[in-house]
């Protein structure tokens, strides 16, 4: 299996519903290290899994869209525990739907968002 890793990063301030979060049930900021990484079982015919900076313009894209926003307000999100495991999912739900048909031949796709050097959450998705 080859695969192709590209990173970005986001900012985002939220609260987390649940006794378990303790003090992070209070509105709180995160900064998170964004890592896609493309998998597919054989090279296209340019040699290539996907083109680096179509795949990094496309992370950039996504990762925009909460950037710099408390996602307590985002209305795509009411209701979601914006956990680090439950973004990695629609991080990657939301890249997948942009690269579209254009990512054709990729068998997966998996997203991990790093908040700090030593604790992340990853998402695993098939393309």
């Amino acid at each position: 299996m080859f695969s192709v890793t590209v990173r970005d990063h986001m900012m985002i301030a939220h609260s987390l519903r649940g006794e378990v979060f303790g003090p992070a049930q209070r509105l709180h900021g995160a900064t998170y290290v964004v890592d896609a990484t493309f998998r597919r079982a054989t090279l296209d015919d340019d040699g290539i899994v996907i083109d680096i900076g179509r795949a990094a313009a496309a992370l950039h894209e996504v990762v925009a869209e909460f950037g710099y926003r408390n996602l307590d307000d985002e209305p795509a999100l009411a209701g979601m525990n914006t956990t680090t495991e439950e973004l990695a999912r629609v991080v990657a739900d939301r890249l997948a739907d942009r690269l579209g048909d254009g990512v054709g031949g990729l068998d997966g796709l998996v997203v991990t968002l790093r908040e700090s050097h030593v604790a992340w959450a990853s998402y695993e998705r098939p393309l």
